[in-house]
Order: structure tokens, then sequence, then C-alpha cells
């Protein structure tokens, strides 16, 4: 595992996960990611080093399907360590004040408490939603090319969905929130549902909840949208935001 260049410094590790599914169930970790930010003298966080990676030993065969995504197959896994044993290597220990991932709910079905030593922590996609809430997108890979991030060296930031590099542009956009946003505003955002910018799915998807009528935005609340708690939560916001129904045009008979 690489050295950290300032080992007594606050620090921050942003993980990313390559995996053979999506959760225990059907799949195991195959390769983490990790790069790590210090906190300077400032106040200000950094890139503390280079990103590192590691290849893991799953306990169910790689999928077609997946290493068409990683490019990763059971034979580059089969002298790695299982994950039980490399995982709280990576993801305890040291001075780090919490995790960090995008979409940071997929790592931790892996990266369960009992391996990182309960750490907190940050969904660089959450956050992204509300820091910048006019990007086209908010994939890692969407943020890298429509911000550009300063210092972002683009050799480094690929192969895209390679553990390593992936982790290497998250940190990037994490170190940039913290330039806007404090550490303990993240933290908040990250424990709550996301706060969505456009519909995901259903007859609305891809409009802005700010631009929904009221009847659109009481079906939701009222209608299977009510099993995603992101939707859920974001119609509640957007409803509070109006004084509770006041705010945006009116339109009843409007079929959703």
């Amino acid at each position: 595992m690489m050295e950290s260049s300032t080992p007594l410094a606050a620090r921050l590790r942003v993980i990313d996960l390559e995996t053979t599914g999506d959760s225990f169930a059907n799949g195991g970790v195959v390769e983490i990611g990790w790069q790590d930010l210090a906190q300077e003298a400032d106040g200000s966080w950094d890139l503390d080093g280079g990103p590192g990676s590691r290849l893991v030993r799953p306990d169910f065969p790689i999928s077609a399907v997946t290493s068409a995504i990683h490019h990763i197959v059971d034979e580059d896994v089969a002298e790695a360590r299982p994950w039980a044993e490399v995982a709280p290597v990576i993801l305890s220990g040291g001075h780090t004040l919490a995790l960090a991932a995008h979409r940071a709910a997929f790592e931790q079905r892996w990266c369960m408490p009992a391996l990182s030593g309960r750490a907190h922590w940050i969904c660089t996609w959450k956050c992204a939603l509300r820091v910048w809430p006019d990007a086209p997108t908010h994939s890692n890979q969407g943020l890298r090319y429509w911000r550009r991030p300063a210092g972002l060296d683009r050799a480094t930031g690929l192969p895209a969905h390679r553990a390593g590099p992936d982790a290497y542009v998250t940190a990037h956009h994490l170190r940039d929130m913290l330039a806007l946003v404090k550490l303990d505003r993240l933290l908040a955002w990250s424990a709550e549902p996301a706060l969505l910018v456009r519909v995901p799915s259903g007859p609305l998807q891809g409009r802005r909840w700010d631009e929904l009528y009221e009847a659109q935005l009481a079906r939701v609340l009222d209608r299977a949208f009510r099993r995603n708690p992101d939707m859920l939560f974001t119609a509640r916001r957007e409803m509070a935001r109006r004084g509770g129904g006041s705010g945006a045009p009116e339109q009843p008979r409007l079929n959703v």
C-alpha cells in the first residue's frame, strides 16, 4: 500500500470498488482503489500522493458482463488475497476522518462497519447534486469532463472503471467540494437521501423538480414512487420549499 507523504495530517480516503456483481448475494470485490486527501495547515484539502489499488480474489467467478466493464478476469485475481484480509488494512486505521466514494451506498455494501472501523462516509454523488445542481450529469466521469478539475492528470485518471483511476478522479471532485463546503456539511448531506435535481424515472423522467406542478409533486408523494427514498425526500423538500403547496402553478387535471 502506498505510504502517505504526510502521515500525521488529518486525512480523507476516497474508495472505489470493482466487483463481480452488485451485492454479496451475487458477487464479490475484485479490486479496491484509493486516493487520500490531506488537510493543509491553512485548513484546505489537497490530494496526498497518488492513487493506489489492489486486486482481490472474490468468492464468485467474474462474469463476462462485469469483465466487459473493468476488464478484470478470473486469471488476474487467482493469486490475490480475499476481501476479508485486504479490506481492514485499506479501510481503517491511521488519521482517516472519513471514507468517501461516488455513490457510496454501493461501496458500503462491502465496506461494512466491522471492516472500515465504523468510519463515517461522504457520498460525492449526493454532494455533487447539491454543490453543482446545474451539471448536465452527476456521474463521476461526467463531472470530470464537465468540470475539468485543476491538476487532474488525464493519464493517471485512466482507464475508467478501474478502481485506482476512478478513486483519483473522485478525489478531485471531493477536494473542490471542500473548497466550497465544510466537511461537516458534506457528511450531513451524505447521511440523508439524495436531493435529486431531475426526476430519475417514470412518466416525468428528466423533468426538474422545481418545474413540476403541485399536482405532479402530490402524485409523486402519493403513488408508487414512495418506494424510492430519494424521490420521496426530494418531493417533500420541494413541497417545503414552496411553503407547503405554493410557489408553482397548479394544474390539477394533468395526467402524470
